[in-house]
């Protein structure tokens, strides 16, 4: 894996070095903009319109619009110089359980592993992390850009989850149209969570795959092979919901499947399950060992003069 990032955790006056490297990676299928006439891709330019001219890089600088159309610049080296005391640590401010944070905090994993000295440094507080069972809550300056981070134990391995800070989560005030106290039907809700509660399982990411990325590969290996391509008409969607319908629906098609053992097994288990209780009656059929009923006995008619 490509190091992505070189430096040290720092908690208390314990420094550990440590490299980073990206934990997940984009699979997205990039495309590019063609130009359908000659079938060349379309390139993108740094130009300037008041010039009129392409622009180097050595040309370009930063700058913030503080009004319209007015800028302050800022050079390379004045931005380096606002990160150069954060970025090459990673400073551990305070020690907290995982499931006080919300995962709409996390953006983005990355591992970390010990560098030049620092194996017993890192293996120390990965332990003590492990054994806490807290993560470690820090301040990371990565490519200029500084952000919150959780410090946690992942199989043996130290990960990085870089987090948003308090003021870049939006209000749920700023959503439009969300429901203001609307009532629940009873049964609706029931059928619901009894939908939940069927489709509920231990979490494994394993049998999930990404559909749309799978689609789109076999399409282009058609489209390199030069086969014709057919797609399905859309579905008719419509905006009319049954809920008690669809809800109902959803149950009969999550509910597990029962195989019939077949009449003479049936017939046999029912028995053996009335013999076992001793619960059967004078209206059930005993069963020979190969499953077939056995004739009932006649009662003679001393007997029959006893009962009438």
């Amino acid at each position: 894996m490509h190091t992505v990032w070189k430096g040290a955790i720092s908690f208390g006056l314990v420094h550990v070095p440590v490299k980073m490297f990206s934990a997940t990676e984009d699979k997205d299928i990039s495309m590019k903009y063609i130009h359908t006439t000659c079938g060349s891709p379309i390139s993108y330019v740094r130009r300037c319109p008041t010039c009129d001219k392409d622009t180097t890089w050595e040309e370009i600088s930063r700058g913030y619009e503080y009004e319209k159309g007015k800028y302050v610049l800022f050079e390379k080296e004045e931005l380096e110089q606002l990160s150069a005391q954060t970025e090459k640590t990673i400073t551990i401010l305070d020690f907290v359980d995982l499931t006080d944070i919300d995962p709409i905090y996390f953006q983005k994993t990355y591992y970390l592993s010990p560098d030049q000295a620092g194996a017993n440094a890192y293996q120390l507080l990965l332990e003590a992390m492990h054994q806490s069972g807290k993560i470690g809550i820090a301040k990371i300056a990565i490519r200029s850009k500084s952000s919150l981070a959780a410090i946690r134990v992942m199989e043996g391995c130290l990960a990085v989850e870089t987090i948003f800070y308090p003021d870049e989560i939006r209000p749920i005030s700023q959503v439009p149209n969300l429901p203001e106290n609307l009532s629940v039907n009873e049964k609706e809700l029931s059928m619901a969570k009894l939908l939940i509660e069927q489709l509920s399982t231990p979490f494994d990411p394993g049998k999930y795959n990404d559909d749309y990325r799978e689609s789109l590969l076999h399409l282009i290996e058609q489209k390199i092979a030069g086969e014709e391509i057919s797609l399905a008409p859309a579905k008719p969607q419509s905006n009319v919901i049954d809920l008690m319908a669809a809800l109902q629906a959803s149950i009969e098609a999550v509910k597990p499947v029962v195989t019939d053992p077949g009449p003479a097994k049936r017939t046999r288990k029912t028995a053996a399950k009335k013999q076992d209780t001793g619960t059967a009656g004078s209206g059930d059929t005993p069963i020979n060992d190969e499953g077939a009923p056995k004739p009932k006995k006649r009662a003679s008619s001393k007997a029959k003069k006893t009962i009438s």
